[in-house]
């Protein structure tokens, strides 16, 4: 029997070799593809397997390395055993480790050999001596394109400790020295600058308190180039015209230097006090300066809603003569200029029938006396007990809605103070807001929760007419009007609330009541929103109700969530997005289906997108992606 051959099946390896490649190219495809739905536009080198690039997408460096100057011209200058230096250098070392950015320690000599060139960014901590090499190294970086974090009076000294004088300041930074301050106060007040990139998420107006034993700068902007962040001037304690004084006393400034970018604090970090709010806001003030100087992204929310840069709160008060009240009839009104009436029981009880008609132009607040301390640092004189504040509370709201038929919302302390009494008070009686001239450290309001109650605090941001008619002795309408508008240019220049506080005796009587028109007219012409107490409780708490988180993917794309938490609709919101940098052909997407993508539009020369928010559902999360096209500088 023959039995029969079986051939095996031949082995095309050409076929497998071309399968194995198209296999291998589908796969690098699909690679690419997933890495373009997560990076959005790349280059090549922008995904090779490098330490930097998985350093970058592991998060372990955000925004490249720093070069902290610890500079021996510097120390050497300083009295023999001083530390002033090395505490200053360990500081600024603590908020950069902080804000997770690597950094090396470098001296004086690695800049003027030119070794810093390679570093993101440069901090001269208190660097008041440096060498003329050094001068020249660090202009020839900044031209560039590098990015500069400095503090104090940079380069004032030689490197053999003689004066130099304030050149290297003016040619890098825009600005003109002023002043020192001098160290008889032991702090000073540093007022910030609201919506801007590195005061994303600080309150408008914020006021940190920098002690002055290293004689902090008092500084001008020259260029449009620089922009002013902050400024030493308070209005509260300080006389002088607003205006120049404010632009006289920059503490904080930023801008551009040929390609490159600056931050300018004119006080040392050492020199910031304050309790634990007031570092962390700083810290925020810090982290913030260096992603603008590495391109980095800011956001938030802005404080009011489109397009207005400012609020005006009306708060007519009546004491004696409320009858001047009826000098300003005709202005007042829902539509055209609302209005929070403030008066005692007293005041209403002798005059129902006024009381009733303003019921019928605007909101009733109470005034009530909780007792009198001469300032917050006080220890000695207290406000009422507990007991007291609770009686005269609730007696007062009760009277004034008995008579005017409205439900009293608001009150405002007698002398100006308050404490966890009247809170706890307000929180019994239903009493959503307290109108104070306590100092505070911010010219926007402030929420505090008492027994699961919200109360809104709003304080004192401007002079009133008891300062300005009174004190000032002011007669000259013009010249009160001038005073009115200064502090107006100033909260439109921080971005705050101005609370317009008039008095029935002072700014209400028939003689000067015409200024008050001209007021409301000039912030109104100035694009400031003129609202109500409950219009900005309304648009404060959808404001604050909003989250945003932001991250950046890659270079083209940052990812940006918005999320409503709370169980009302909330309308109406703007947020700005500092890109940082100069961008263009953005295009925003969503890798969500169904996702509601805002309108936007890009500003401030392609650095700055503004996503116009309609409305967003109680608990509703959108989730975009922003793409765009860098501007090489």
């Amino acid at each position: 029997m023959a039995v029969k051959e079986f051939k095996g099946l031949r082995v095309n390896y050409l076929i497998i070799f071309l399968s194995g490649l198209v296999l291998l190219i589908t796969g690098i495809l699909v690679f690419l593809l997933i890495v373009r739905n997560i990076y959005g536009s790349y280059e090549i080198k922008e995904i090779l397997p490098t330490n930097q690039n998985l350093q970058l997408i592991s998060g372990k460096e955000k925004s490249g390395k720093a070069a902290i100057l610890y500079s021996r011209y510097t120390e050497n200058m300083l009295p023999s055993g001083s530390t002033w230096l090395k505490d200053n250098v360990d500081t600024w070392k603590k908020y950069v480790k902080g804000a997770r950015t690597e950094f090396d320690v470098i001296a004086d000599q690695d800049i003027e050999l030119g070794q810093h060139l390679s570093y993101k960014v440069v901090i001269l901590p208190g660097s008041k001596s440096l060498s003329d090499r050094q001068i020249v190294q660090l202009k020839k970086y900044l031209e560039n394109g590098g990015s500069l974090f400095v503090s104090g009076g940079p380069a004032t000294f030689s490197d053999e400790g003689k004066w130099r004088g304030w050149e290297f300041f003016t040619e890098v930074f825009g600005m003109k020295f002023n002043r020192e301050i001098k160290p008889e106060e032991s702090y000073k007040v540093h007022t910030l600058r609201g919506s801007l990139p590195i005061t994303a998420g600080i309150p408008t107006g914020y006021a940190l308190k920098i002690a002055t034993w290293d004689r902090p700068i008092y500084a001008e902007v020259l260029e449009p180039r620089t922009t002013q962040v902050s400024f030493w001037y308070d209005f509260r304690r300080e006389a002088g015209l607003v205006r120049e004084e404010i632009s006289k006393s920059a503490g904080i400034a930023y801008g551009n230097y040929g390609k490159g970018r600056f931050v300018w604090y004119g006080f040392e970090l050492n020199s910031v006090l304050g309790v634990q709010q007031d570092y962390i806001y700083f810290e925020k003030l810090f982290n913030n300066s260096l992603n603008w100087l590495t391109y980095q992204p800011t956001a938030f929310i802005k404080d009011w809603p489109a397009p207005y840069e400012g609020a005006l709160l009306f708060v007519p008060t009546l004491k004696e003569n409320a009858g001047n009240i009826f000098n300003i009839s005709n202005l007042v009104s829902y539509s055209q200029f609302p209005a929070t009436f403030f008066l005692d029981a007293e005041v209403g009880i002798r005059n129902p029938g006024l009381l009733k008609s303003l019921s019928g132009k605007g909101d009733i607040g109470a005034i009530i006396d909780i007792g009198f301390i001469e300032s917050p640092e006080d220890t000695i004189n207290k406000l009422f007990t507990k007991e007291t504040q609770f009686s005269n509370i609730g007696f007062v709201i009760d009277t004034l809605s008995k008579i005017s038929g409205k439900a009293v919302k608001s009150i405002m302390p007698l002398n100006g103070y308050y404490d966890d009494n009247t809170l706890q008070a307000m929180a019994a009686k239903n009493i959503d807001f307290l109108l104070t001239d306590s100092l505070t450290d911010r010219s926007v309001p402030e929420i505090r929760i008492r027994n699961n109650k919200s109360i809104m605090i709003i304080t004192k941001t401007a002079r009133d007419d008891i300062e300005i008619v009174k004190n000032y002795g002011l007669t000259n309408t013009d010249f009160q009007l001038y005073t009115y508008e200064e502090d107006i240019d100033r909260i439109l220049f921080e971005g705050g609330l101005y609370v317009f506080k008039v008095h029935s005796e002072f700014q209400l009587q028939p003689q000067y009541a015409s200024v008050i028109r001209d007021v409301l007219r000039y912030a109104k012409n100035k694009n400031m929103w003129i609202t109500n107490l409950n219009q900005l409780k309304d648009w404060w708490n959808r404001r604050q109700g909003v989250e945003v988180r932001y991250d950046t993917r890659s270079k083209r794309r940052i990812a940006i969530e918005f999320t409503n938490p709370s169980d009302n609709v909330t309308q109406e919101l703007v947020v700005q997005v500092n890109l940082n940098k100069k961008v263009r052909n953005v295009n925003v997407s969503s890798d969500i289906i169904n996702t509601k993508i805002p309108r936007y539009e890009l500003k401030n020369e392609g650095q700055t997108i503004y996503f116009y928010i309609d409305k967003m559902e109680p608990n509703e999360t959108r989730s975009l992606l922003v793409d765009f096209d860098n501007i090489e500088l």
